[in-house]
């Protein structure tokens, strides 16, 4: 009688246990393709790559901050690849911005960190976003967070609240930076990486804590 008794509960504890399994399982397929991009970005650790506009649309009536300058990305901040990486952005010698990107429970974070010469944080800064399902091992988008649009807002950069940054790689080929919003604006950045360029210098505050 005392075995039949405790047979619901030890098949209650297998059942859980299996429950528990398959959510793992479940939830590693899910994070499978932010880490293979994640992966596939630290694969470039220590390297710089050249760029250029491929779109930019629609064209302001003001000057473009990147029009004659010279763009490079720099895998740099690498030491714990698998959970962040940080990718300075050098356009011409202005060294202001950073890429920061961060593994979550969910998926992956970008942030932009943006700095002045001094290495003092930009007042706008730290925004960016939570990769939006489905990712993929090649592309992953970043609709704005709810944080950078109280900043945006607050800055008085009411067109950047519908932001959405996204970001391709393809090994050794090429990677792409992105910025899109509803309505046709369109920002797009494509680095070569089959050919590693030299070094550009430390990006501003690089020994700042953000």
């Amino acid at each position: 009688m005392t075995v039949h008794r405790y047979l619901p509960l030890a098949a209650a504890v297998l059942l859980a246990g299996c429950n528990s399994q398959r959510d793992q399982v479940a939830h590693d397929v899910a994070m499978a393709p932010a880490d293979a991009f994640l992966a596939a970005v630290a694969a470039h650790c220590g390297k710089a790559y050249e760029g250029r506009v491929v779109v930019n649309e629609p064209r302001s009536a003001t000057p473009d901050p990147f029009d004659g300058k010279r763009l490079v990305m720099h895998v740099r901040g690498c030491d714990d690849a698998a959970h962040e990486l940080r990718i300075p952005f050098h356009v011409g010698d202005d060294h202001s911005r950073t890429w920061v990107l961060s593994r979550t429970d969910t998926g992956l974070r970008l942030k932009h960190d943006h700095r002045h010469a001094d290495g003092s944080p930009d007042a706008v800064t730290m925004y960016g976003g939570d990769s939006a399902p489905p990712g993929t091992a090649q592309r992953q988008s970043f609709p704005v967070d709810a944080e950078s649009v109280a900043m945006f807002r607050k800055a008085g950069m009411e067109a950047s609240v519908t932001n959405t940054w996204a970001m391709e790689v393809e090994p050794d080929e090429r990677f792409v930076y992105e910025l899109t919003r509803p309505g046709g604006r369109k920002f797009q950045v494509v680095f070569d990486l089959a050919h590693p360029v030299a070094l550009p210098p430390a990006p501003w505050g690089a020994d700042v804590k953000p």
